[in-house]
């Protein structure tokens, strides 16, 4: 399911990023276990059964046992969804990665039978919050100047609003907070290295970074953030997008002008005239 080719310089660097992801730890992806709970929790209060779901994701033996029958795909830039082929499609914790957002999306509706789910799950703006602010201070006290380190990542508003600019109804997005504590910024960026989720902005600094910034991160990150017990916490803001393949049995709201009773005789009440 191929979308025409963009002019758009890319964000991030994908070749490295899939040599990182191939390096790994299974016990390092716990963010991916609590978006399986996450998507099957969501899930089992829709009132359908799905019978040919499909999910997208970096990591397949995470996600192959998390819907029964369904067809699994890698997070390429072209997807390899069948168009009408799927009654649900889940997007997991991939579409921050993603040089096109926008065409993942497109590319999962297009999957979509009519009235069919598209479930999104993936990181939000909140993420890294701690880090990205102890990084960026220190890096500016230590060399002068700032360098892209940690991806930017959309904002719950934005990111609902890439559901409408794929053309899907019904659109929700809400956000769940998780938060991991770290004795350290090594333990926590060795942990990021190990779950395949640090920076490959294509515009990254490519030269090593002096271990004076990392030390006065160190500083900054325990002064301004850390626990009562002396630990480092990390936010991981895990967004959740879901938006229908319109339908006409969808409820759809009324038009403007359209109402057969005054809101004030609804409410029995009288209606008066708001003060100049």
């Amino acid at each position: 399911m191929k979308l025409p080719a963009s002019n758009a310089p890319s964000l991030f660097d994908r070749p490295t990023l899939l040599r990182r992801r191939a390096r790994v730890q299974d016990s390092a992806l716990f963010l991916h276990r609590a978006a399986v709970d996450e998507v099957q929790d969501r899930l089992s209060m829709v009132n359908r059964t799905f019978t040919a779901p499909a999910i997208v994701t970096p990591f397949v033996h995470i996600w192959q046992d998390a819907l029964q029958g369904a067809q699994i795909v890698t997070d390429d830039d072209t997807l390899a969804l069948s168009q009408g082929a799927h009654d649900l499609v889940v997007h997991a914790m991939a579409l921050h990665w993603a040089n096109d957002p926008v065409g993942q999306l497109i590319q999962c509706h297009r999957a979509l039978r009519p009235d069919g789910l598209l479930l999104s799950v993936c990181l939000g703006g909140e993420t890294l919050h701690q880090l990205r602010a102890a990084l960026g201070q220190a890096e500016i006290e230590v060399t002068g100047g700032l360098s892209p380190r940690i991806a930017p990542m959309a904002e719950l508003r934005d990111l609902g609003g890439l559901l409408q600019r794929a053309g899907l109804a019904l659109p929700v997005a809400d956000a769940v907070p998780l938060t991991a504590e770290y004795r350290g910024l090594t333990h926590l960026m060795h942990d990021l290295r190990a779950m395949g989720e640090t920076n490959v902005l294509a515009d990254r600094l490519k030269s090593p970074t002096r271990r004076q910034v990392f030390a006065r991160a160190q500083e900054i990150y325990a002064r301004h953030f850390s626990t009562a017990t002396g630990r480092l916490p990390a936010t991981f803001e895990m967004i959740c997008l879901t938006g229908w393949s319109p339908d006409d049995s969808q409820p759809k709201p009324l038009r403007p002008g359209s109402a057969q009773m005054r809101l004030a005789d609804a409410l029995n009440t009288d209606e008066g005239k708001l003060p100049d």
